[in-house]
Formats: structure tokens, sequence, C-alpha cells
């Protein structure tokens, strides 16, 4: 077990000596002996104790109850005060420090012992409530987010719907067949993309919840991709080339194990993200390869880029490029990405400059290299 490390503050040496030895003897580390207010400081930055045992009376300018302060605002340390005094006016001094513990001197090393041991429990059970109160505000602070962006994401699909609906049902001159067809595609656009939100919401709160399922099942995968870009092209009327590159597979190795469900969304996610950050009519590059170490996916296109500043926050929750524009888009699909690539204990990386397009690269290794 790890000792506790404990800094010793004060300032009369025949006391600091006999404290120090009591710790020694019950089995505490002492980071160091301080004898006034800076020193004490100084101490805690070079030495991060668990814990201060402080005299009340310092000399020079600051006193232990002022030092006490100073290092549980700027560190978080718990302090025990200990000292000679007990009186009342002492007592009321010392608790403006919110103080650990208090041990009068002379003091038997049980009580020593008693006064840290209690002093450490209460500081871990004010850590653990205030890392509990953070996650509280955390999560709190995800779900106004996602109320905000997810209203939002909707208004825009919804308006089109209703949109087409009403210059099909009440048009304004005779439409043709060709423009039906228009309207009718604009709508079936908006609902995808609705769809797509909702599938990400659903696997954000399945991550969040801890209850991710990973169901790894064999699938035939170069059909598999062929198939996910069809529906990527559907759902965004892309006008751009997708080259599916198919490398390294023999009839044996056709069928590999993965979860179709997560590998539909990671790569949906970086075709459509291609297609809509690229322009239009230009070349999305799909490649696929397989190797006795691994099952390699490569999405390269020639659009908008990303900076290196960008790519260090490029699969943070509801993280957006600082040159998207007004792409809509909801920062939510890459770290849902990121972590359906973990749940198949694979990684992903991206090569991108602004203006040169981006390639991204998801590899995912043994055992989900081949179906068993």
């Amino acid at each position: 077990m790890t000792q506790t490390r404990i800094l010793i503050v004060e300032d009369e040496p025949v006391i600091a000596l006999d404290v120090e030895e009591s710790l020694l003897e019950l089995g505490y580390e002492v980071t160091a002996v301080a004898d006034c207010a800076e020193l004490a400081l100084s101490s805690v930055q070079e030495t991060r104790p668990d814990l201060v045992l402080m005299d009340i009376h310092l000399r020079h300018e600051s006193n232990g109850i002022e030092t006490a302060t100073q290092l549980r605002q700027n560190y978080g340390l718990p302090v025990v005060f200990l000292t000679a005094h007990a009186d009342e006016a002492t007592l009321k001094q010392a608790k403006q420090a919110h103080p650990f513990g208090y041990v009068v001197k002379p003091f038997e090393m049980r009580d020593l012992n008693v006064a840290i041991e209690m002093g450490l429990s209460r500081y871990q059970a004010e850590m653990t409530i205030q890392k509990a109160l953070e996650k509280e505000r955390e999560i709190h602070d995800l779900q106004s987010r996602f109320i905000s962006i997810v209203s939002h994401e909707f208004r825009n699909p919804l308006s089109s719907i209703l949109f087409s609906l009403d210059l099909l049902q009440y048009p304004t001159q005779p439409l043709t067949e060709e423009k039906q067809q228009v309207y009718f595609r604009r709508a079936r656009t908006a609902v995808e993309r609705m769809l797509q939100l909702l599938e990400d919401v659903l696997l954000v709160g399945e991550s969040h919840s801890k209850q991710f399922e990973f169901h790894p099942q064999p699938l035939a995968i170069v059909e598999f991709c062929q198939e996910v870009i069809e529906q990527s092209v559907l759902s965004t009327t892309a006008t751009q080339q997708i080259c599916l590159t198919p490398a390294g597979f023999s009839e044996a190795t056709q069928t590999v194990c993965v979860d179709e469900r997560l590998l539909r969304h990671i790569l949906s996610n970086l075709l459509i993200n291609a297609i809509k950050y690229s322009p239009s009519h230009s070349q999305i590059r799909f490649n696929v390869t397989y190797t006795e170490e691994s099952l390699i996916f490569q999405i390269q296109d020639e659009g908008i880029g990303i900076s290196p500043s960008d790519q260090l926050r490029l699969f943070e929750f509801f993280y957006r490029g600082a040159n998207v524009g007004g792409i809509p888009g909801s920062g939510l699909g890459l770290s849902i990405v990121k972590q359906c690539v973990e749940a198949h204990r694979g990684q992903i990386t991206i090569t991108s400059q602004p203006h040169q397009g981006s390639t991204f690269t998801v590899t995912i290794g043994n055992p989900f290299a081949s179906a068993s």
C-alpha cells in the first residue's frame, strides 16, 4: 500500500522533530518540515503531499490559519491543525480555514493517528462528492446542448419536408413529373437526415449510460461497403464520384466478423462527411483492405480539409471545425465514430490540411479481422 505523504509545518524545531519521529513510527512518509508559511507553500509545490499537519501560530507574517486557507484554495489539500491552544477564540479562528482535524499539544500518538486518518477519510469523501457533482453538471450541460442542437437540426429538415409537401399539395402551377420527383427527393433527404440524427442521439445515450452494445457477427464486407455507399448517396443526393477499391481479399476472406450496426455508423458517417465537405462532382476514394493482421477502411476526399488545431478536438462531442461555415451538422458524428471504432478494438487516424482534402483511416485488428 502507498504511504500517506505528510508535510509538517511547525516553527519549533524540537516539536517538529518529535512530530516527524511520531509520524514515521506510525508508518507515514514525511515529505518535508517547514517552519514558516513561505517555506510551506514552496514545499507543497515541490513535494505534493497528501495532507498538511500545521501549527496554528507560525513566525513571520502569515499564521497557520491563513496558510491553511491558501493551501485549501490553491491546492485543495486537507490540513490538520496541531496547536497548544484549545481556547474558544483560537477554535473560532481555526474554523474559518475549514480544517480536517485538530490535535492539541502535547499529543498522544494514537490521537495524532486518529486525527490524520479521520481527516483523510473526510477529504476523500468530499472529493467523491465533488466528482459526483461535477459529473452531474457535465451531464446537465450535455443534456442542454443536446436539446439545443437537436431542436436546431430538426427544424431545417422539417421545414424542408413541409415546404415540399405544400408545393406538391398546393402547386402554384401544374408540376411536371420531374419537378414532383425533385420535391419527393428533397423530402426524403430531410427524413434521412433526421433518422441519422436520431441514431446519433441513441448511440450517445448508450455510451453515456455504459450500455454500449457490441455484437460482432460474420458479414460480407465488400458487398456491405457498396450498400453503405448507395445509402449515403441516396440520403445526400450526392454528385461526387465514389470509387470503392477492395484489396487483399480472397474467396476465403470475403466474410469478416464485425458489428454491422456500429460499422455502418462508422462508414456512413465518414462517407456523408466526405460528401458534405467536398465540391460537387469531385472524387471520393473508398479503399477497404484485408491483411492477416487487420481490416483497414480508408476514405479520402478532395474537400475543405481540417486544420491541425481542429484535428486535436475533432472527436469531442459537439465540436465542429472552424471552416465548416453554414454546412449543417450536429458535431456528434465523429465522436460516436471514434467510440464505435474503439468498440471494435480498433483505431482511427486522420491526415488533412485546409483546402487539400482529408483522409480518414479506420483500422480494426484481430480477433475481428476474420470470421470464425
